[in-house]
């Protein structure tokens, strides 16, 4: 595996939850439509023309790993506009109606449906278990007559806890109710054929599976309606106006092949590293494993420790050349603990203490091994001088 040279190369980087690097086989996909191959898409001479050929056959590519038609891609900036997508999308195209999510979904899904509250709609926010799964006759019992959307991620960014997303959907579809899924997480190790889920609207990005950032897409299934959050030029048939960003698109294709291509090997292997890590963390008194024991992603290891502050824990790791998260990315430089950890039922004390390692394709078991060499001491001394005993 190849990537391209960093700063950074000598450090140990377990945050590929927050990003991904761009691996080196994408950046050479990309490298000539920066200065080589520029023309605008939408341009009728033969630059406009070869770049318009580059999006085509990145859809094509992408839709051929998705199972679905190439003009049911959208391509976006990135996840949080596709899910803004999807859910205002659905909700201005029928005007009024429920909504059902879950509450332990990515904020990019919860503060939408939040705004969309303040326009009238009606959001239900459905509980999880103790490892932040949803419960499928919830789901059923929730859905009413007015109910136009459920959305329900793939898999927890914080915990990584999969979803029952194939059995959500098939209640979707026996109740005639529209199903999206935020798959950015899941796109590099899980089945993202959308036929054989049975989804309706489905939410990938670039930056979680080694490709650029800035990048992203919404699956739109034939038939479904959705107004336009962005006019402008008629781009993505009309769905999402504004020139195509060609290199990220070309880089963005790249990066989900060789993910789909290499997910069976790739899982299995950080699976191994990835129990290895949870099963010595454990043994630290006072720690707990947070999500699903065994239905998580495969690199995914979220983990608390009383006692400590998981921001102290972050700058110790920090000074070691070690990079984690205490979860969410997109919230980590909040003070108040994860939504996530909370709707799973821990207490704020716990919540706290919560560490993200989340591996990748550079992780290895030298890696992990001294990982596990230095974290039991940093506990061992934030401990020691901290007021919880």
């Amino acid at each position: 595996m190849k990537f391209a040279a960093s700063a950074s190369e000598m450090a140990i980087y377990l945050d590929n939850a927050a990003t991904t690097p761009v691996r080196k086989e994408v950046l050479l996909a990309m490298e000539p439509y920066f200065s080589e191959k520029y023309g605008n898409p939408s341009s009728m001479h033969q630059l406009g023309l070869e770049a318009n050929y580059a999006v085509s056959e990145s859809r094509e590519k992408i839709a051929n790993i998705l199972n679905c038609a190439s003009d049911e891609i959208i391509f976006t900036s990135g996840g949080t506009e596709s899910v803004n997508f999807a859910i205002k999308g659905t909700a201005f195209a029928h005007k009024k109606g429920n909504i059902i999510t879950q509450k332990t979904e990515h904020h990019a899904v919860l503060h939408t449906c939040k705004w969309l509250e303040t326009r009238g709609f009606e959001i239900t926010y459905l509980n999880v278990d103790k490892f932040g799964l949803v419960n499928l006759k919830d789901v059923e019992s929730a859905i009413k007559k007015d109910t136009i959307l459920v959305s329900i991620m793939y898999a927890n960014n914080e915990i990584g806890t999969i979803q029952p997303i194939k059995e959500i959907a098939d209640i979707c579809k026996r109740k005639k109710v529209l199903f999206h899924t935020d798959a950015c997480q899941a796109a590099g190790y899980s089945d993202i054929d959308v036929k054989k889920l049975g989804i309706d609207l489905m939410t990938i990005n670039g930056s979680k599976i080694y490709g650029p950032k800035g990048v992203g897409l919404l699956y739109v299934k034939k038939g479904v309606r959705l107004t336009p959050l962005i006019h402008g030029g008629g781009q993505e048939f009309g769905l999402r106006s504004g020139t195509e960003n060609v290199p990220a698109i070309v880089g963005f294709a790249k990066a989900l092949e060789l993910a789909q291509k290499e997910k069976e090997i790739e899982s299995k292997r950080l699976t191994i590293l990835r129990d290895k890590l949870i099963s010595e963390l454990l043994k630290i008194p006072n720690s707990r494993l947070n999500g699903h024991p065994t239905t998580r992603l495969p690199n995914n290891a979220n983990i608390s420790f009383y006692g400590v502050e998981g921001e102290s824990v972050l700058l110790m790791l920090n000074e070691k050349g070690i990079f984690a998260s205490t979860g969410s990315a997109c919230s980590a430089r909040s003070l108040e603990p994860s939504h996530v950890l909370l709707a799973i039922g821990l207490k704020h004390d716990w919540a706290h203490g919560s560490i993200r390692f989340s591996l990748g394709q550079t992780t290895s078991k030298t890696d992990i091994d001294h990982v596990l060499r230095v974290f039991p001491k940093i506990i061992s001394d934030l401990r020691g001088i901290s007021p919880v005993k």
